[in-house]
C-alpha cells in the first residue's frame, strides 16, 4: 500500500467540507417540525387572526387538544387540512 502526504491545502479542502456539512446539519435541524403546536404558532403560520382560528376550531375544520386551558394542534394536521383544501384552477 503506497503512502500519500496530506498537504496544507487537502486539510483546507477538508476543513471546508466539514464546515459545511455541520452547516447544513444546524440548518436543517431548525426546519424540523414538531409535532404539537400552540394556537399563536398556527396563527403565525396560517397568517390568520385568533378569531379566524376560533372559527376554524368551533367548525370543526382545525382538531385540537386541550390541556389546561392551553389549545395544542398537531402540526401533520394542519398540514393535512391544507391538502384538502387545495384549489386547483385549470384554465
Amino acid at each position: 500500500m503506497g503512502e500519500r502526504i496530506v498537504t496544507t491545502d487537502d486539510l483546507y479542502e477538508f476543513k471546508m467540507n466539514l464546515l459545511e456539512e455541520i452547516k447544513q446539519l444546524f440548518q436543517n435541524q431548525g426546519k424540523m417540525e414538531k409535532k404539537w403546536i400552540r394556537s399563536n404558532e398556527v396563527r403565525q403560520l396560517l397568517g390568520i387572526s385568533p378569531g379566524t382560528l376560533q372559527n376554524l376550531r368551533i367548525n370543526g375544520t382545525l382538531p385540537y387538544t386541550k390541556i389546561g386551558g392551553v389549545l395544542y394542534y398537531e402540526y401533520h394536521e394542519i398540514m393535512q387540512v391544507l391538502e384538502r383544501n387545495k384549489i386547483h384552477n385549470h384554465i
